[in-house]
């Protein structure tokens, strides 16, 4: 007779190829979507009814197997492929591929999501973003552009906004001195007229004498005296023009005046002595006579027996001082009771600096990108037969915020093959009141592997800075994503620093996630705990930056399935059909 038992079960098949209908019908739909993880549904048969449990083997029988009838199907579950899928190259700097089995981790609405999809964008806040709105996490730099592991932020790249500047740590020369040149020996010698502390020209000047209150006369060649300096008056010295290797020093003022008055006057330095005029001068000009290294540098101010200033520069030729007698002028803060002259220091030139030397000039910037000139000088002392040659070294700089032109000097060694042995200091220091990081210290490097500055005779002494690792401001203009989640930004003053890293996720089990629509994932029950890292860890995989994955569904096998799908439901419809054939057979008899 007919039976409704294969009726349902008819029935089973139509319901469980109908959904697998639904699920390869998905998969199809989502060919395009970028990272889609295709699914499958997974069938199982019904309970079976027992119509004999069977028997065990005897004596006399070999036993008998069970006696079931199935049931029909049943789903038994769907499971996701999370295998990967192609890559796709885009040239989009925000688009990422993970190549491995990590997740991208999201937030939207206070809630954490996981995707494979890196079809990422900026918002208007810069901040990275899916095309959902979602917003991107990972990881934050700190102040020097480290990133900082461990807490999840979201994700911001400032570009047009985020600005830099790069204080310079060091400098690396190349070039070659000439150690086969003239052998420095004195600088530049300037004199002035003698200064007397009397009119009648009988006291010199020994230079401790008050200015405040004392006044100072010159020889004026005709048996009398000029009135140099009134005592009491505030005198001001401007020191303007002078050159140095015909570089100009800038200019500088000097006030002969207690402290409270040089406030009101304005000037650079003050004091009430001829040698507190002469140790300011002395800086002004960037004069050095320390010994260094068994090298006495030469440089420097004294006042002889007659009273005379005598200026002797610092050696070499490119150091050699040209100062006119307008450079030094005396104006007075109020009216001078005395008639005393303006131009009291009126130089003689009697002697020139000599020695091979060559000087260069470049760049360096404090904390702040602020730019300042620098020159380094270096000048033959010595040459010793098989020891080589030695060389003094001046940095000098009219940036640095102190009156002081040197910012750095010391004594550099060569071998008697013309290569760099050692330096007794090979760094600068510059005092900056602006704000920025004081004292900017710069390192000096002179044997930089293939940039080094070498002793080999020549027919003149070239030096130049080829690298200073110092920056103006810039602001980010690029960036990119590199494999290891690390986001370099690109900044228009040619720096590059990272400014954040994508952080990826990887589970235990990723069939376990729950899919939350838009290329979402929610941690499930059976995935595990979701262990956020780095990319390039504990198997997350890569990162291609500029690139998609694609859907991993192969339309090739949908179309297999969906004809076994079809086969199935229609084959599962012939038994309903079949067993109602049988039930009007059965009605038949009835009649």
């Amino acid at each position: 007779m007919a039976s409704t038992v294969a009726m349902f079960t008819g029935l089973s098949g139509l319901a469980a190829n109908a959904r697998n209908l639904d699920v390869i019908g998905n998969n199809i739909a989502n060919v395009n979507t970028i990272a889609f993880k295709s699914n499958r549904m997974i069938f199982a048969p019904t309970f079976s009814r027992n119509f004999s449990l069977g028997t065990a083997p005897s004596d006399n029988t070999g036993g008998t197997n069970p006696g079931q009838i199935g049931l029909g199907v049943s789903i038994a579950g769907t499971q996701r492929n999370f295998t990967n899928g192609s890559i796709s190259a885009t040239g989009v700097p925000t688009d990422v591929a993970i190549e491995g089995d990590g997740f991208l981790i999201v937030e939207k609405a206070g809630e954490r999501f996981y995707t494979r999809a890196g079809a990422l964008q900026r918002n208007q806040a810069n901040d990275l973003v899916t095309i959902s709105g979602a917003k991107v996490m990972g990881f934050a730099v700190d102040e020097q552009f480290k990133i900082i592991t461990g807490n999840l932020v979201e994700l911001n790249i400032p570009v047009g906004t985020l600005t830099l500047a790069e204080a310079t740590r060091s400098v690396s020369f190349n070039g070659n001195v000439n150690p086969s040149g003239v052998v420095a020996t004195t600088g530049s010698i300037h004199e002035t007229a003698a200064f007397f502390s009397d009119a009648a020209l009988t006291i010199p000047m020994d230079g401790t004498e008050d200015l405040t209150a004392v006044d100072l006369y010159i020889d004026d060649g005709a048996g009398g005296s000029f009135l140099a300096f009134e005592g009491g008056e505030q005198a001001i010295v401007t020191v303007s023009g002078i050159e140095k290797g015909g570089k100009d020093l800038g200019s500088h003022t000097f006030g002969f005046m207690t402290s409270a008055q040089a406030a009101a006057a304005g000037v650079d330095e003050f004091g009430t002595t001829m040698n507190d005029y002469i140790a300011f001068l002395d800086k002004v000009l960037g004069l050095d006579g320390s010994t260094i290294g068994g090298e006495t540098l030469g440089g420097g101010i004294t006042i002889n027996a007659a009273g005379q200033i005598i200026i002797t520069g610092n050696e070499g030729t490119v150091q050699d001082l040209d100062i006119d007698n307008a450079d030094m002028s005396v104006t007075y803060a109020g009216t001078p009771a005395g008639s005393p002259i303006d131009q009291p220091f009126i130089m003689t030139k009697s002697g020139s600096a000599d020695g091979e030397s060559v000087r260069t000039s470049f760049i360096v910037y404090d904390s702040l990108g602020t730019g300042l000139t620098v020159d380094l000088t270096f000048v033959l002392q010595s040459t010793t037969p098989n020891a080589g040659s030695t060389w003094e070294f001046v940095a000098e700089s009219s940036d640095s915020d102190s009156l002081d032109r040197v910012v750095g000097l010391g004594v550099v060694q060569f071998d008697a093959n013309g290569r760099f042995v050692s330096a007794t200091n090979q760094s600068f220091s510059m005092v900056r009141t602006n704000g920025a990081a004081s004292p900017l210290t710069v390192s000096m490097s002179f044997d930089d592997g293939t940039d080094a500055i070498t002793a080999l005779t020549d027919n003149t002494s070239v030096l130049a800075a080829v690298f200073q690792d110092g920056s103006p401001i810039g602001t980010l203009s690029g960036f990119s994503i590199g494999e290891d989640g690390i986001i370099s930004g690109s900044f228009t003053n040619g720096l590059t620093r990272n400014i954040g890293q994508l952080a990826l996720a990887k589970f235990s089990n990723p069939e376990g996630l729950v899919d939350a629509g838009s290329n979402l994932f929610r941690a499930g029950p059976n995935s595990g705990t979701a262990l956020i890292t780095s990319p390039l860890e504990f198997g997350t995989g890569r990162l291609i930056g500029g690139a998609l994955e694609l859907s991993n569904v192969d339309l090739s096998q949908e179309f297999i399935n969906l004809i076994l799908a079809s086969t199935g439901y229609s084959a599962a419809s012939r038994i309903i059909t079949t067993t109602n054939d049988l039930f009007a057979q059965l009605l038949v008899l009835g009649r």
